[in-house]
């Protein structure tokens, strides 16, 4: 399965049998239950899980709070690694005037201060910079290798702290001797990226400043070697995360049974929706009144993630099954609105002067990157979009114009200018009609991408007006179907019970097996 954000869809990569099953046979046995109308029979039932109960709620104590808490942390991080190929663990960085930053900076330079007249003293005191050394040996031992016992040893016998402590009380300790063998062992367990830290080390002459130093280079090489094991370990965190998160997150719900309250309301809503639709059809005249009105469940399951494409962030909270990736649904969610806008841009100046522009693709591309400039940040709270509007409309009719003028023709009268920018300003107004039709469009793309049986074959054919966002629009349809699939294949038993019980009535009683599916 694609974990990574290039414009590869799901189906390109399929998902193994084992990762993959117990999703389509949820989904299956729904299918089977609308088309027969019999009840749904579960062979993975030992324990409840629904969402809604009719038994009074469970007092929920601390221990089970702080270990929902734990799981949903563990699985959180092991779904970042798994699926952001440039998650890495990064140095902190704290503001230069902070409070905090300030602090630190004051503690630190009194500790070194301390150590520094504790060495220039006579004679010279040795217990801190010993504490140090000894510090510094348990972090070279921890960079080692399993096989790299040799310079274990090493490390061990040269770093002997009973030893030194007998030198220091004897005033024959070499602290700058000591030194230059641990910058020299550093130099050979750190990556190549640190050479010029240990080049820098080695002609530091003053010997707090060199211990200074030490520290933080060894912090670097922690890191390091932390991302390099999270490189290491994500091939197998990725064959690995269907089933380990889904059983992380029945481990959740076990111990908070109101874990899938959100998700519920979120796939509720599309279902009475879909309900709703059904009724109006049924009523139609001439419509067959005699079947009853069914949803298909993978339907209503497609429908809910389309919503998440127009969620408001600001009001709402995403439903429980969908928070390891509310940082990435975001991005995709604010990176079409934009989409939209400049789809809306495109057609409005096509529509007006489609006549004039039509047969130069260089201002067209020209006016797409004005737009695309002038809308970064729209998704900020302090993003001003009709003043920002407002600006592209000026600015296209100055490109259209200059434009016009190069092919010696007449420019565009003031009239035709202010309708079209004013045109741009009510894009986002209440029912404006324009932005109404690309959001449509867009829904009816991304609702057959979702459902596209082998997006790798070809794409689903794009709606008219969106030409203009077609490569982006393709890109991003496809990150978001590689989320979708991955959420489907780690939640879909949870999804299926859920649904089992909004469509169909159906109580269920048993614990969501998590457990691999045979081939």
């Amino acid at each position: 399965m694609p974990f990574n954000d290039e414009k590869q869809c799901v189906g390109e990569d399929q998902p193994s049998d084992s990762d993959s099953s117990q999703f389509s046979e949820s989904m299956a046995s729904l299918s089977d239950c609308e088309c027969s109308g019999q009840s749904f029979t579960s062979d993975s039932s030992s324990k409840s899980s629904s969402p809604a109960s009719a038994s009074p709620p469970r007092v929920t104590t601390f221990d089970e709070v702080m270990a929902t808490a734990r799981n949903l942390a563990n699985m959180t991080l092991v779904h970042e690694i798994a699926v952001n190929e440039s998650f890495e663990l990064k140095q902190e960085v704290l503001p230069e005037n902070s409070l905090v930053s300030r602090v630190k900076h004051i503690v630190h330079q009194a500790f070194w201060d301390v150590l520094e007249s504790e060495l220039n003293a006579d004679p010279p005191e040795y217990d801190h910079a010993i504490k140090l050394l000894e510090e510094i040996r348990e972090i070279l031992l921890s960079l080692l290798t399993p096989s790299g016992n040799q310079l274990r040893n090493q490390i061990c016998e040269v770093l002997d702290i009973d030893l030194i402590r007998q030198q220091a009380e004897h005033g024959a300790v070499d602290i700058q001797g000591l030194a230059n063998y641990i910058i020299s062992t550093m130099g050979k367990l750190c990556a190549p990226v640190r050479d010029d830290d240990i080049r820098e080390l080695k002609v530091t002459g003053n010997i707090v400043e060199v211990l200074r130093q030490i520290f933080h280079v060894l912090d670097l090489m922690n890191l390091d070697m932390a991302n390099f094991l999270i490189r290491s370990l994500r091939p197998h965190l990725q064959r690995e995360l269907v089933d380990y998160e889904r059983t992380k997150f029945q481990e959740i719900l076990e111990e908070t049974p109101s874990a899938l309250d959100k998700t519920t309301e979120w796939i509720k809503e599309s279902v009475n929706e879909g309900l709703l639709s059904l009724s109006e059809t049924t009523l139609t005249p001439g419509a067959e009144n005699s079947a009853k009105p069914s949803l298909s469940p993978i339907l209503v399951l497609n429908n809910s993630y389309l919503k998440l494409l127009q969620w408001d962030y600001q009001k709402k909270v995403l439903p429980e099954t969908l928070m390891t990736d509310e940082g990435r649904v975001q991005e995709l969610t604010e990176k079409l609105n934009q989409l939209k806008i400049i789809a809306c841009l495109s057609l409005i100046t096509n529509n007006m002067v489609g006549a004039i522009t039509e047969g130069l693709p260089e201002l067209t591309n020209r006016l797409k990157r004005i737009s695309t400039v002038l809308l970064e940040g729209m998704d900020k709270e302090t993003f001003n979009l009709k003043e920002a509007l407002n600006s592209i409309g000026v600015q296209t009719c100055v490109e259209i114009n200059k434009t016009l003028m190069e092919r010696g023709l007449a420019t565009l009268n003031p009239e035709v200018e202010a309708n079209l920018v004013g045109q741009f300003s009510s894009i986002k107004e209440k029912d404006n009609p324009i932005w109404s039709l690309i959001d449509k469009r867009i829904q009816l793309y991304m609702k057959s991408l979702l459902c596209h049986p082998n997006p790798q074959k070809g794409m689903p054919p794009m709606p008219g007006g969106l030409a203009v966002i077609q490569q982006e629009l393709e890109v991003l349809g496809c990150r978001y179907a590689n989320i979708v699939n991955l959420n489907k294949q780690v939640y879909g038993p949870f999804y299926a019970n859920i649904l089992r019980k909004l469509l169909f009535g159906e109580e269920v009683t048993g614990k969501t097996d998590t457990s691999p599916s045979a081939n």
